[in-house]
């Protein structure tokens, strides 16, 4: 199965500029997805990080893996989505491999570990051209959404 950008927006509440998932190529509900992220000058990050040499904020790595992560849980809960938020409540394990420069796409790879009293525990790398650039583990839980 894939979504194109219109099921992530439908999915996530995320909107420029800090939606960080374009498309998901991939998802085995329940357990795994894999997501794109085209990196572009454009960004508005790249202002000001850094002038003359563009690097991706490893943050903003870990957010885009988050999102994904949203994605996932999101595919397999309904229409909850448009009540719930899918909050970041833990990091762990977060290593920064490699530099996301402008032009490259980066490859978010999720894995659910486990769902525990509410909590998603979720194995995540992102990758550049094979080469993982960023990896961590996450914890995110379903909020209800004030309307």
């Amino acid at each position: 199965m894939e979504f194109d950008i219109s099921k992530v927006l439908e999915l996530l509440p995320h909107r420029y500029p800090f939606l960080l998932v374009d498309r998901v190529v991939e998802i085995e509900q329940g357990k795994s997805l894999s997501a794109i992220k085209n990196v572009t000058i454009n960004e508005p990050f790249f202002q000001g990080h850094f002038p003359g040499q563009p690097v991706m904020p490893g943050v903003l790595i870990l957010e885009a893996l988050a999102q994904a992560t949203g994605l996932l849980a999101f595919a397999a809960m309904g229409d909850a989505h448009k009540t719930k938020l899918y909050l970041l409540v833990g990091i762990d394990k977060a290593r920064f491999r490699g530099q996301v420069l402008p032009g490259d796409q980066l490859l978010l790879n999720i894995s659910q570990k486990r769902n525990m009293r509410g909590i998603g525990m979720y194995q995540c790398q992102a990758l550049v051209d094979g080469t993982v650039v960023a990896e961590a583990e996450m914890m995110c839980s379903a909020q209800d959404r004030e309307l």
